[in-house]
Parts: C-alpha cells; structure tokens; sequence
C-alpha cells in the first residue's frame, strides 16, 4: 500500500493556494532574519557576537513557528533547495518547481522591503558586506548538506519534529559554520537588497547558491542510503 506523504512534502492545496503560503512563508522568514539583524546590530553596541545571537535566535524560532502554520499548506519549503530537493527524490510534483521558486523569491524580496519599512531604512539597498571565498562557500554546502539530512531525517522516522528540528538546525549552524548559514538560495538572493547586517553583497551571490545546490545534490544521494523510500510523484 502507498504511504501518504507528509504534509511538509507535498499538500492537496491548489497551486495558487500554496504559492501564496511559499511566498508569505519566505516573506516572514525574510523579514525576522533582516528584521533582527537590525535591531540586534542597532543593540548590540557593537559587540559582533552578541549582534549575532541577536540575530540567530528570532531566526531559529520563526522557523519553527512557519513550518507549523504553513507546513499543511504547501509543504513549507520557504527554500529553492528544498523544493528542488524534494523533486529530484520524486516526492514533488516536478512541474511546480518553477512557480515555488519564484514565489520563495519574491515572497524573501517583500520580507527584505518589510524589514526596512519597520526600522525606517530605504527600501531598495544594495548590500555592501563581501561574503566571499572558499572557506565560506564550504560552509554553504556544508550548511545546505546538513539542512537537508535533518529534514529527510525527521520525515523518514520522526515527522512530527520536523519544525523543531529545522529551527534548532539552522540556530546551531549560525555558530557552526563560516558563512552564519544562508543554505537558501532565495533567503540569499533577497540579502543582498539589505545593506544591513544580516546583508551579502551582491558578487557573493552566484558563489553561494552553486555551494548550497552542490550541498542539496550531496544530501539527496546521502538521503538515499540512509532512508530510501518506495513512492515518488513524478507528474
């Protein structure tokens, strides 16, 4: 008999229904990750750690909270590497890959404006922090790889805890990696329109999305191993 698939998988939700939760989802995401950075830098006086702590926590948390209200929705990707993910282990629909994607985009570059509109800063920026080099971009697909072993984990034998452990996933890997743990190519496309403290300039982008891409592709094939399933949607 063929298992369901977990909700944070696959929804019976229309697509408009479910993009629109993709795009808010990411928007909220989008908004704490910036939102705090801000207000973490703007506290912190100038003690980069404790900015950082800031920044990890509201981060960590939200999550969580996203996953649980979006998760029976449209599956609460929030992540192209997720989506994408999903899709090549044939557990989505392959044919909505491009409209998630482009609502976990749009939906991050709102969440990014969102941000600057509560604190008073201009909308449209540019970020001048220079996020480069191979330790970085290690730490990228490091951070990618282990994101994706903890949500195919949690799926495979405790789906129940997914969202808490995505949320204490990513607030750990804030401190365990170089990079402070982007794994998102949408969360890092609409970082580098915050000239903020949680920004990337724009150059680091195209570096870091090939290193969580190449992270994803790692975990899908380490994911087989580990937790091989019988079912896939192909259509």
């Amino acid at each position: 008999m063929q298992q369901p698939q977990p909700d944070c998988v696959v929804s019976e939700a229309p697509l408009p229904r479910r993009l629109f939760a993709e795009a808010l989802g990411t928007a909220f995401l989008l908004a704490a990750v910036v939102g705090s950075g801000i207000m973490a830098d703007n506290l912190a006086g100038g003690n980069v750690a404790l900015a950082l702590l800031g920044n990890t926590l509201p981060t960590g948390a939200m999550l969580v909270v996203l996953i649980l209200i979006f998760g029976p929705v449209s599956g609460a990707h929030f992540n192209p590497a997720v989506t994408l993910a999903f899709a090549l282990r044939g557990e989505f629909v392959r044919g909505d890959v491009l409209a998630y994607i482009a609502a976990q985009v749009a939906g991050g570059i709102v969440g990014v404006l969102a941000a600057h509109a509560m604190f008073d800063l201009p909308l449209v920026q540019l970020s001048m922090k220079v996020r480069s080099g191979p330790p970085q971009w290690f730490a990228e697909a490091i951070a990618t790889f282990g994101l994706l072993l903890t949500i195919f984990g949690c799926l495979a034998r405790a789906p129940l805890a997914a969202p808490y452990a995505v949320g204490l996933y990513i607030t750990a890997a804030y401190w365990f990696t170089a990079s402070t743990s982007f794994a998102n190519p949408a969360v890092t496309i609409a970082r580098a329109l915050s000239d903020t403290f949680a920004g990337i300039a724009p150059a680091g982008v195209p570096a870091f999305v090939l290193a969580q891409l190449t992270g994803m592709l790692v975990a899908v094939a380490a994911a087989r191993l580990l937790w091989p399933r019988e079912n896939a949607l192909t259509a």
